[in-house]
C-alpha cells in the first residue's frame, strides 16, 4: 500500500483515524500497531512473519544485553541483535547482487554458473533495519533505556507513516512520544496540511515528470537485457532531450521523496508525533557537502553517528578522514540499491565531498551564491543519471549526449507540459534563495495559524486533496522511487 493510492487515501486513512481517535488514549498505540502491521502486510504479506519474528528476537536480546553485567557478553549480544537486522537486510537486498557477481567471477574461470532462486525484495527493508540498529546501539551506549513492552518496540519499528521510506527516526527522539503524547486540534489540522503538501508534490509534480522520464528512457533504462534498444535510442538523442530527461528526473526524485517525507511527517503530526525533517531545500546548496546536509538528513545523521564517527571520523589524520568519507559514501550508494551504478553514484559524491575539503569548498565561496548553487545543481543533476539508470554504460552514454552540444532534433512544443511542471518545480526548489521565499516557507510549514487562517488553509487543503485524488484516478501512475530501497 502506498500513500498516493485510492486504497490508502479513500479507505485506509479515513478508517484508521476514525477508529484511532474514537478509542481511549491508552489503547491508541495498539490501534496504531495493528494498523501498521496491516499496512505492511498489504504490500509484503510473505515477509510479515519474518519481520515480526526478528522484532521479537531483537526485543528480548536487547533486554538481555542490558541485564547482563559482563562487558564481553554485552558486546556479543549487541552484535547478535545487529546481525539479525543486518543479516535480513543483506539476504533480501544483496543476495541476488552477490550471486550475480559471484557467477560473473565463476564465468571467467570457464565453469558453469551457480543456479539460485531470485529473492524478492521486501519494501522498506532498509528503513526498518536501520531503525532496529539505532535502537540496539543507542541502548548499548546508554543513550536510552530498553523498552519494557514488546508492543512499544514493535510500534517504534513498524509505525506505518515512516515504515516504508523514512524519515529514519532514532528511538531517543520519539521515546517520550510513544509513551505519552498529545494531539491537539491544531496538530491535526497542521498535520493534514503537511500531508496534502506532500501529496501534491508527489502527484502533481513528481508523477507527471516521472511518466515523461519513463517514456523517454523506456524500460531499457532499468532492464539491462534491453541494452541494444536503449543504446540505439540514446546514442542519437540530441543534447536538449538528454538534458530534459536528466533535469526531469532530478526534480522527480526530489519531489517524490520529499513529498513522501512530508506525508509521513504530516500523518505523524496528526497523531501527536514530531518526526525529524528529512529535507531542507537541497538544490539551493552551494557545494556537495552542503547538499548532503540538506538531502535525506536522517540518513546523513545515521551515517554520521553509526558509521563515520565509529570509523574514526576526522580524528585520525587527513588521509584517514578522506578514506572514512569514501567508505561512508560508497556504502551509502550501496544502501540505495544492490547494483554497481549505485556504488558509482556514491563514489562520485564521495569524490566531490573530498574535493570540497581540499580546495573546491573555498572556490565555491569565492565565486558567489548564484554561480556556486548553479554549479552544484548541475553536478548533482549529472550524477543522478547514474542513480536512475542501472547499467553504467547506458548511464555514461546519456551523460555524453548531455555534453554533445547537438540540438538538431530538439522540439520544445512536444514537451510544453513537462517544461511547465519543471518550471513550477524549479520555483519551489529555489524559492528560499530569496528572503521572501524563506518567509513564505516558514509561513506554510511552521506557523501556528489563527482560527480565521485555519478556515482558509483548510479550504485550500481540501481542494488540493480532491484535485490530487482526481489526478491520481486520471493517470494511475504513482510509484514511490524509494520503496525499492
Amino acid at each position: 500500500m502506498v500513500f498516493s493510492s485510492n486504497v490508502f487515501l479513500l479507505y485506509f486513512m479515513p478508517a484508521f483515524f476514525l477508529v484511532y481517535f474514537l478509542m481511549p488514549k491508552k489503547t491508541r498505540n495498539y490501534v496504531l500497531l495493528l494498523a501498521s502491521l496491516i499496512f505492511y502486510a498489504w504490500g509484503a504479506p510473505e515477509f510479515i512473519i519474518q519481520l515480526i519474528a526478528s522484532l521479537i528476537a531483537n526485543f528480548f536480546i536487547v533486554r538481555w544485553m542490558c541485564k547482563t553485567e559482563k562487558p564481553t557478553a554485552k558486546k556479543w549480544l549487541c552484535g547478535l541483535s545487529i546481525f539479525i537486522s543486518m543479516g535480513l537486510l543483506f539476504f533480501y537486498k544483496y543476495g541476488n547482487f552477490t550471486m550475480q557477481n559471484l557467477n560473473a567471477l565463476i564465468g571467467l574461470t570457464g565453469h558453469a554458473p551457480l543456479t539460485w532462486k531470485r529473492i524478492m525484495l521486501p519494501i522498506g527493508i532498509s528503513f526498518f533495519s536501520f531503525q532496529s540498529v539505532t535502537y540496539t546501539l543507542d541502548t548499548y551506549r546508554g543513550i536510552n533505556q530498553p523498552l519494557k513492552r514488546l508492543s512499544d518496540y514493535m510500534l517504534y519499528i513498524t509505525m506505518f507513516p515512516q515504515l516504508i521510506a523514512g524519515p529514519i527516526v532514532r528511538y531517543c527522539d520519539v521515546a517520550q512520544q510513544i509513551r505519552e503524547r498529545e494531539s491537539t486540534m491544531a496538530d491535526r489540522l497542521q498535520g493534514f496540511y503537511r500531508f496534502v503538501i506532500g501529496l501534491s508534490k508527489k502527484i502533481l509534480i513528481a508523477d507527471v515528470l516521472g511518466a515523461r522520464v519513463d517514456q523517454m528512457l523506456g524500460a531499457a533504462a532499468l532492464d539491462p537485457s534491453s541494452l541494444g534498444d536503449f543504446m540505439a535510442r540514446i546514442s542519437v538523442m540530441d543534447t536538449g532531450s538528454a538534458w530534459l530527461v536528466a533535469l526531469a528526473y532530478t526534480f522527480q526524485i526530489y519531489f517524490d521523496f520529499a513529498g513522501y517525507s512530508d506525508m509521513a511527517i504530516g500523518l505523524g503530526r496528526i497523531m501527536g508525533f514530531k518526526f525529524p525533517e528529512n529535507f531542507d531545500n537541497p538544490y539551493t546548496s552551494r557545494s556537495i557537502t552542503e547538499f548532503w546536509r540538506r538531502w535525506h538528513k536522517t540518513l546523513g545523521t545515521f551515517i554520521m553517528n553509526y558509521l563515520y564517527i565509529p570509523l574514526g571520523g576526522n580524528r585520525k589524520g587527513q588521509a584517514r578522514t578522506y578514506l572514512n568519507l569514501w567508505i561512508c559514501f560508497l556504502l551509502s550508494g550501496l544502501w540505495h540499491g544492490a547494483s554497481w551504478n549505485f556504488v558509482v553514484w556514491g563514489a562520485l559524491h564521495g569524490f566531490f565531498i573530498c574535493a570540497d575539503k581540499l580546495f573546491l569548498g573555498k572556490l565555491m565561496k569565492k565565486i558567489g551564491t548564484v554561480p556556486s548553487v548553479l554549479l552544484t545543481f548541475i553536478t548533482v543533476n549529472v550524477i543522478w543519471v547514474f542513480f536512475r539508470i542501472e547499467n553504467i554504460g547506458m548511464a555514461w552514454t546519456l551523460v555524453t549526449r548531455m555534453f554533445a552540444f547537438d540540438f538538431s532534433g530538439f522540439a520544445f512544443a512536444g514537451n510544453a507540459q513537462v517544461y511547465t511542471i519543471m518550471a513550477i518545480a524549479a520555483v519551489f526548489s529555489f524559492l528560499t534563495l530569496t528572503g521572501w521565499g524563506k518567509k513564505l516557507e516558514q509561513k506554510v510549514y511552521y506557523t501556528d495559524y489563527s482560527d480565521r487562517q485555519h478556515v482558509w488553509v483548510w479550504i485550500v487543503a481540501i481542494i488540493a486533496f480532491v484535485f490530487c485524488v482526481a489526478a491520481l484516478n486520471a493517470t494511475s501512475f504513482s510509484p514511490f522511487i524509494y520503496f525499492r530501497f
